[in-house]
């Protein structure tokens, strides 16, 4: 018997019988279609979600969107009971217009508009509506701020989406604020994404605030990952404490949402765009586990070449550490938190950005920062991992193999910084001056040595040769003292106070 009700509603549904006059029928047949929502598919399509939204008596506030189209709210208006949950719609295309209502700005496409357009369209909500519905309603203001693809030509299609709400009636505001590339050809299927993910990140916030994570992953219900990236996300407020965003920009990789992210020294997350934007770049490439003096070492020596290259002299550098997601497994089947938190904690220490990344192959990464700017990148490495890059079963999935990689790893102008590695046996020294590659690949490692592809960092401080992180590690196990001789002093204070990697403080 219970298993014919979703089909006598789905009837009443299509053919709704007569009513009378007081009652309206798309009402009636939109109150049916929200007692079918929870036999559905739990990855609810947008319709659906918008409907459940709109039949919620909790949520009510304002949507405002600019560029693109009004591209979100419309799919509540098409649900039916839009009454219910929007209390403004509003699309200031115009830049005077918008400069009058949202402060005057140089960039429209920004955090800084994005943020402008929730916090006020809020505060509105709440002084006009508190005190006549604030004790039962849970108000919001939704916001985007899009370029998509115009008929002008081919631009960066990206934008700023975000919504600040109440998670209970009465509750202190909490915001969630994503940065989305809109990567279809077209712009119809560009707008089309684009209220998607709009209509899921409502949703998310609205349903899914306990769980962040579960939250991440409904971002793309009903999309592909090829039509959107996120590549930046962050949670504030009240729903949100003791979320620490940097392993939500972890889970956005994870997720396949993106295929990297950046956070600062304070561990707040960052744009990629907005932090390598027209500088040149310096990367460290690592497992940092822990940070030793080694890594220290290879980031000054190199930024000490990097700097004095005349293509980079007199221009901006932006110095940043990486991880990998197979750096952070090593012999763990998953990413362990803890562990990643650790590490980033060690490198936020020294004052960079730390980039987090799927780019196993170095030209993934060269590839990634190439978009991102004109002007030279430098990673530095040590001798070692150099030798991996001629490694050739590294490129089975490449149709070129070896050659396709390091076609696209030095496209522009980009050039590996070598740290040289001593042989704990012999004492013997390798350099890229005396590195033993394949015979078979001899003539295109001195081709690109040639070109000047590698720089040997011949300013390396010899006494480090002999620090590896797995006897930092044993050392911290066993508790002796000798592993404070291995890592800067950042590492010691942080490792300390932290008591990481199973350090135990002296009773």
């Amino acid at each position: 018997m219970i298993e014919l009700l979703p089909c006598a509603l789905i009837l009443l549904l299509i053919n709704p019988p007569s009513l009378a006059s007081h009652v309206n029928p798309a009402s009636f047949q939109t109150t049916l279609l929200y007692l079918l929502l929870p036999m559905a598919d739990p990855a609810l399509d947008p319709l659906h979600k918008a409907l459940q939204i709109n039949l919620d008596p909790r949520f009510y506030g304002t949507f405002a969107e600019i560029g693109a189209g009004q591209e979100v709210v419309r799919w509540f208006f098409r649900a039916g009971g839009a009454a219910g949950t929007v209390a403004k719609s509003i699309s200031a295309y115009d830049m005077t217009v918008s400069d009058a209502i949202y402060g005057c700005s140089d960039r429209y496409v920004s955090r800084m508009r994005l943020e402008a357009m929730l916090g006020l369209e809020y505060e509105l909500n709440i002084r006009r509506l508190s005190l006549k519905r604030g004790e039962s309603t849970s108000f919001f203001a939704f916001a985007d701020t899009v370029a998509a693809r115009s008929f002008r030509g081919a631009t960066e299609c990206h934008g700023w989406m975000g919504v600040t709400f109440q998670h209970l009636p009465r509750a202190e505001q909490s915001r969630i604020v994503i940065h989305v590339r809109m990567l279809d050809s077209e712009a119809s299927a560009q707008q089309e994404a684009l209220g998607i993910v709009g209509v899921n990140l409502a949703y998310g916030a609205f349903y899914h605030h306990k769980e962040p994570e579960a939250l991440l992953k409904s971002l793309l219900d009903c999309l592909s990952v090829g039509r959107i990236e996120i590549d930046m996300v962050e949670f504030t407020g009240a729903a949100f404490k003791g979320v620490d965003n940097r392993l939500m920009s972890l889970k956005l990789i994870q997720l396949k949402l993106s295929p990297a992210a950046i956070f600062g020294p304070t561990g707040d997350v960052l744009q990629p765009s907005a932090v390598f934007y027209k500088k040149a770049i310096l990367v460290e490439r690592g497992a940092f586990h822990p940070v030793t003096r080694v890594h220290q070492n290879i980031l000054d020596c190199a930024a000490e070449k990097f700097r004095a290259q005349p293509s980079v002299q007199g221009k901006e550098v932006v110095e940043v550490f990486e991880i990998t997601t197979r750096n952070l497994l090593a012999d763990q089947q998953a990413v362990d938190p803890k562990d990643f938190l650790a590490r980033a904690d060690l490198l936020a220490a020294f004052g960079l950005p730390v980039l987090v990344s799927d780019f196993s192959e170095y030209y993934r990464l060269s590839a990634f920062l190439s978009n991102l700017t004109q002007e030279p990148i430098g990673v530095a490495l040590g001798v070692t991992r150099l030798l991996n890059l001629f490694d050739e079963s590294y490129y089975t999935s490449l149709a070129g193999g070896i050659l396709e990689s390091f076609g696209r790893l030095f496209k522009g102008d980009l050039k590996l910084f070598v740290y040289p590695s001593k042989d704990a046996t012999t004492g013997a020294i390798t350099t890229i001056e005396n590195l033993e590659v394949p015979p078979t690949l001899r003539k295109l490692y001195d081709y690109l040595s040639e070109r000047g592809s590698f720089v040997h960092l011949d300013n390396y401080k010899p006494e480090l040769l002999g620090i590896f992180p797995r006897d930092v590690l044993k050392s911290i196990a066993d508790g002796t003292s000798d592993w404070e001789k291995m890592v800067p002093g950042e590492t010691i204070t942080v490792v300390k106070e932290r008591g990481l990697f199973g350090y135990q403080k002296p009773t």
